[in-house]
């Protein structure tokens, strides 16, 4: 009997870290990856077969992508939906996760009305178009409260508190575009859940606590150190917000664990759901792509994020989204204080750990708090058992940061 593997292109709009890492799991699979990205010498471009030079929102670079793949994906916010509609109609590659997807994530506001009608719990939440639309959403939800750019923004960038009236003004003219205000929420942390639609069935990873300083995700930690009701509900909110999206591939879900819920949302009738009441879960935002907070799967779960991706969007069956066991993974990030060639030291610590695993995402310039790659660390426990996981965690934890800290650019 002959055997073959079941050959197929992947053009993928973005050749960054989530690009390279996309094209790692593809080879396995006798997938080739080509993709598009403004910067020659991307760093995906060791990885992937091919690289066409182009902005992401330049359709004449995204339409040599389409002629020479069978499927069109993106890696990056920033492409156009519409463009990727245009050349999907005329050349009849697809598109996935679809257009309209993305068009509703890019903006903000878009994004949590439609969830919000779809009965997903989101923060409470106004339209802020200028520094009066600001005041008047701080007396409606309380200050301080969330200013975020409604497109432009993802990955925390576009994000910052503002305290009270007398920063209004101030806070439009730094963001100096549409807005949306939401409520800051009192979170006892974050979590994320890496969801998969695939062509007639989804998956869900398990949730994820996600750790963050200065807006920028530091430590993915999974199981989540939280209780399993609190799990079991985040995860039933993400299918819940899978349900809104149209198009196959994966989806970084970002929420918040609440303690409380204050203000009045967006809506005409002005009534939201209680995240008390929902289990303590609110929606945070959405990736529609393989999301930072899902890296600990390449090594901890049984088939990683990427895989899933390249699976999903070829309407191949999904693999399996079990944990292997408990995993730990932290961001390497730039400790310069301008920008310089990337040369990472201190790199045998890791190398000499049996369970620790190095990612290296190929970037020449190393800049200040820029992400560079990550240090994953897995434990030989149970997937299957969660009782009592919190303190291997914890010793996962302090012993990523300690490999962590040992890397330099310095």
């Amino acid at each position: 009997m002959k055997h073959t593997t079941p050959a197929a292109t992947v053009g993928v709009v973005g050749g960054g870290q989530l690009g390279r890492m996309l094209g790692e799991a593809a080879g396995p699979l006798g997938v080739e990856v080509v993709v598009s990205d403004p910067t020659p010498d991307c760093p995906a471009a060791p990885v992937v077969r091919d690289q066409v030079v182009g902005d992401f929102d330049d359709e004449a670079a995204i339409r040599e992508l389409a002629e020479r793949v069978d499927v069109l994906t993106y890696e990056i916010e920033l492409a156009d939906p519409d463009a990727l509609a245009r050349v999907s109609e005329e050349t009849g590659t697809p598109v996935h996760p679809d257009p309209d997807t993305l068009r509703m994530i890019q903006d903000k506001l878009v994004q949590n009305r439609a969830l919000e009608d779809a009965g997903v719990p989101v923060p409470a939440f106004r339209r802020v178009d200028d520094a009066a639309d600001l005041r008047a959403a701080g007396e409606a939800l309380g200050w301080p409260l969330m200013l975020k750019a409604r497109r432009g923004g993802y990955d925390g960038r576009g994000n910052f508190p503002v305290e009270s009236p007398d920063e209004t003004a101030a806070a439009m003219e730094r963001l100096g575009r549409p807005a949306v205000a939401e409520e800051l929420v009192d979170f006892e942390r974050e979590l994320a859940v890496i969801g998969v639609q695939g062509d007639d069935e989804v998956r869900a990873f398990p949730v994820t606590e996600t750790i963050q300083e200065e807006e920028i995700l530091r430590e993915m930690v999974s199981p989540a150190r939280t209780d399993e009701a609190v799990r079991e509900r985040a995860r039933e909110v993400a299918l819940e917000v899978l349900d809104v999206l149209e198009g196959r591939g994966v989806y970084g879900i970002e929420l918040f664990e609440v303690r409380e819920a204050r203000g009045a949302s967006d809506s005409a009738s002005g009534e939201r759901s209680d995240p008390r009441v929902d289990g303590g879960i609110l929606v945070n935002e959405i990736a529609p792509r393989p999301h930072n907070s899902g890296h600990w799967t390449i090594e901890g779960a049984r088939c990683s994020q990427f895989e899933q991706h390249v699976r999903a969007v070829l309407g191949w069956p999904l693999g399996a989204a079990e944990r292997r066991s408990p995993t730990v993974t932290a961001n390497v990030l730039g400790d310069v204080d301008e920008p310089r060639e990337a040369r990472l030291s201190g790199i045998e610590a890791v190398l000499r750990t049996p369970e620790a695993s190095l990612h290296w995402y190929g970037k020449r310039e190393v800049r200040p708090l820029r992400k560079m790659g990550h240090v994953t660390l897995v434990d030989d426990g149970d997937a299957d058992v969660d009782a009592d996981v919190d303190a291997d965690v914890d010793s996962l934890l302090r012993r990523a940061r300690e490999l962590r800290e040992g890397l330099t650019f310095r």
